[in-house]
């Protein structure tokens, strides 16, 4: 096949997805929340991630005021190393909005 006939190749161009960008509304991020605590209710890390996708949905620095704490302390609670007390959950929650919600096992 001549050079000139050969289909040029397309690069697929990508970009990094962030889940917070796709919560907009309170009930989607009420959802979003509820899907990970009903989903991987054993994962502390991941719910404390969910939280930190639905606060910079929100946005970081009034969450962070919301909850009594420092935008830096909301960040390193709700990361990926983070290990946020229960009483931190509970402010974060309170300050998103959210309420968590308990069924029969």
């Amino acid at each position: 096949m001549p050079k000139s006939a050969a289909k040029k190749a397309t690069r697929t161009k990508t970009m990094p997805y962030d889940v917070a960008a796709q919560l907009r509304t309170p009930d989607e991020m009420a959802a979003y929340l509820d899907a990970w605590l009903a989903d991987a209710p054993d994962d502390a890390a991941g719910i404390a991630r969910a939280l930190g996708d639905i606060a910079r949905a929100k946005g970081m620095t009034q969450v962070a005021r919301d909850a009594g704490m420092s935008r830096e302390s909301l960040y390193k609670a709700l990361g990926a190393d983070g290990n946020p007390s229960f009483a931190t959950i509970l402010k974060v929650a309170r300050a998103l909005g959210v309420k968590l919600h308990a069924t029969a096992a």
